[in-house]
Formats: C-alpha cells, sequence, structure tokens
C-alpha cells in the first residue's frame, strides 16, 4: 500500500506547485533623485502588492535610500501591507512637510515647472553656501524620518539587508551603512545635497549625498547577499534624448547629472567586463568568477516615462505629482514583473554588454 500512497503524495504536490504562485527573492538597487523617487515608491508598492517577490539585500543612496529604509521598518511593522502604508505615509507627509509651494502639479509638456520660490533657492545657492543661507541647518525631513523609522529595532530585527550609501565629504569615499549602523543621521548624510544643507556628521567626519560616490552601489548585493537576482530601479537616463546641451543652465543642469551618474556606470561597466573576461577563460573559476557568473541582472528603468523632466523638478514635493510618479512606477513595475517573472532565478534579462560595457 505503500507505492500508491507515496504516488498520490507526489500528485497533490505537482498539483500544488501548478496552483500556488512561485516565490522569488529579489535584490534592489535603488537610485537617488529627489522627488523623482516617488516613481521608486510606485514600483516597491506593486511588487508588494503582488505578493510573489521577497526581498533580500536593498542597496540605496539618497531618496532610494529613503525607500529603501522605509521599506524595510514597513515590513517590520505589519508586512507587506505594513510596508505599503508606510511608503504612502512617507511621501505624502513629505510633501506635506514642503515650506513653501513647490509645483505645478502636471507631467504634461515640458513637464512639472519649479515654483518661484524654488527656482529662486536654486539660484541663490550657486552664490550662498547653506551655511549662509540656511544656518541653523532646518530640513524638515529630519524630522520626518526620526518620528516615522523605529531604527532601533530595524538594527536588531530587519531581515532585509541594507546597504545606505553616503560620500565622505573630505575623501569622496563610499560610506556603506548597514543594518548594525543605521540611525537617522546616516539616513539624512545619504541624502545630503551640500549646496543645500550642512554637512552630517558621524563620528567626527563629515558626509554627503551618496550620489557622489555610488548612485547606487551594487558590490554589496553581489558579494553580501544570498539572493543572486539584482533589479536596478533607476531614475537617470542611461542616455540623454535632446542633444548636447548648449545653455549655461542646460550644461549646468547635465554636469550635475552626470556627476551624480558616474561612478555607478563605472561599477557596472567593470561588471560586465569582469563576466565576460571570467567567461572566455579555460582556468577553473575562482571564488570572484562564480559570483560574477552566478548573478543575474535586471532593469526597471524611467527614462521614456519621466527623462523629460528637468533637474529642478527633484526638488518638486507637490503631492499630486509625486502620485503620479507613483502611479507610473506602479505600471512600470507591473509591466515588467509580467514580461520577466519567468526568468526571475534562471537568468538576466539585460545584457550588461550593451548597457554597460
Amino acid at each position: 500500500m505503500k507505492a500508491p500512497i507515496i504516488r498520490s503524495v507526489a500528485k497533490v504536490r505537482r498539483l500544488m506547485g501548478r496552483t500556488q504562485p512561485r516565490r522569488r527573492t529579489l535584490n534592489l538597487a535603488l537610485q537617488g533623485g529627489g522627488a523623482h523617487g516617488a516613481f521608486t515608491w510606485g514600483v516597491l508598492d506593486y511588487l508588494l502588492e503582488d505578493g510573489r517577490i521577497d526581498f533580500d539585500g536593498v542597496s540605496g543612496t539618497s531618496a532610494g535610500a529613503m525607500n529603501a529604509v522605509i521599506l524595510a521598518d514597513g515590513l517590520l511593522r505589519g508586512g507587506r501591507d505594513g510596508a505599503r502604508e508606510a511608503l504612502a505615509d512617507f511621501w505624502q507627509t513629505v510633501a506635506q512637510s514642503a515650506p513653501f509651494e513647490t509645483a505645478v502639479p502636471t507631467l504634461e509638456g515640458d513637464g512639472v515647472m519649479p515654483s518661484p520660490a524654488i527656482q529662486i533657492l536654486l539660484q541663490w545657492s550657486r552664490y550662498f553656501s547653506p551655511y549662509e543661507l540656511n544656518p541653523f541647518d532646518f530640513n524638515p525631513l529630519r524630522e520626518i524620518v526620526s518620528e516615522r523609522i523605529d531604527f532601533a529595532r530595524l538594527r536588531k530585527q530587519s531581515q532585509v539587508q541594507l546597504f545606505i550609501a553616503a560620500t565622505h565629504a573630505n575623501s569622496g569615499r563610499l560610506r556603506l551603512f548597514r543594518n548594525g549602523e543605521l540611525t537617522p543621521d546616516a539616513l539624512m548624510a545619504s541624502a545630503c545635497l551640500p549646496t543645500l544643507h550642512h554637512a552630517v556628521e558621524i563620528d567626527g567626519e563629515p558626509y554627503w549625498d551618496g550620489g557622489y560616490s555610488a548612485n547606487p552601489a551594487i558590490y554589496p548585493l553581489l558579494f553580501e547577499c544570498q539572493a543572486r537576482d539584482v533589479v536596478l530601479v533607476l531614475l537617470s537616463p542611461l542616455i540623454y534624448d535632446g542633444g548636447t546641451p548648449r545653455s549655461a543652465a542646460e550644461i549646468h543642469s547635465r554636469a550635475l547629472e552626470l556627476a551624480f551618474s558616474a561612478n555607478f556606470l563605472r561599477e557596472m561597466a567593470m561588471y560586465a567586463h569582469a563576466r565576460r573576461y571570467s567567461s572566455e577563460g579555460w582556468l577553473p573559476l575562482g571564488r570572484l568568477e562564480r559570483r560574477l557568473a552566478g548573478s543575474r541582472m535586471h532593469l526597471i528603468e524611467s527614462q521614456d516615462l519621466i527623462g523629460h523632466l528637468g533637474t529642478s523638478t527633484k526638488l518638486a514635493a507637490h503631492l499630486p505629482f509625486l502620485q503620479s510618479l507613483r502611479d507610473l512606477g506602479r505600471e512600470r513595475a507591473r509591466e515588467w514583473l509580467a514580461q520577466t517573472r519567468e526568468d526571475l532565478g534562471r537568468r538576466s534579462t539585460i545584457d550588461l554588454e550593451v548597457l554597460f560595457g
């Protein structure tokens, strides 16, 4: 009688495998981009709502760091629904805390137009330092994250590995804050634009926005996480449309964008080269080569959706604008997951050589 029972159990398991959704565990790499980070909010919101994706490691810079830490804290508080609520609450509060009207709420035509107040602030920031314009370093974002994130619990209990990037202001070196090091200061350092805010001091050392050194850092996801799938959620274009900048304003904007992308592009080019180099050799693969060969890369990009938006709109913390970006992120994540779900855990869905080589 044992054989029929065994066959029946196997059949039940096969049937269950057909009806139960297959779960996948991913690593996320979240770029910074100020208010444009609301697009990433939408991506995360859809992945959480889908319910078939788990997260191993999340690397984030600036707005990407905010999304990463809010995600991990929300999962601790209330699982997937808790994370979705935490992300929504964070971005809504950011919009409500803006000290003045920040934008005209439209994504049509040339995109969101920053308010006169924002434009004046950006003009002044070219001639005056934040130590002159903002001597008391007023930043409502510090209060928002301090009130909403339980850093003590996050440091001890988070199942998601976090890698939050900041830049050492006196050397340009990347500083990664991992779970056990997370504090409000670490998170604020990752988003510290030196033209608008004072450097954040941690253990006596000054830090600026992580975008100057990694936007975001990829290597910890490859070498410190168990999951082999890495999803890049990019807010900066890989190729800029519209030709070479000509006006002073266009050149300034492009130079700023490139400064925040250069290290990420260099890191990805290195991985593309290393993977190709290791695949061409005839010797047995070492530990590093096996890690690189076993990684699977994926991409959720926003260029065709928000690439036309000007750099100044990254300061446009206007709720309708943020919600529009969220909706675009949700739709892009839905499309991406529908196209790549069967590839997750099996193969890369982008060609590193083509994109970064």
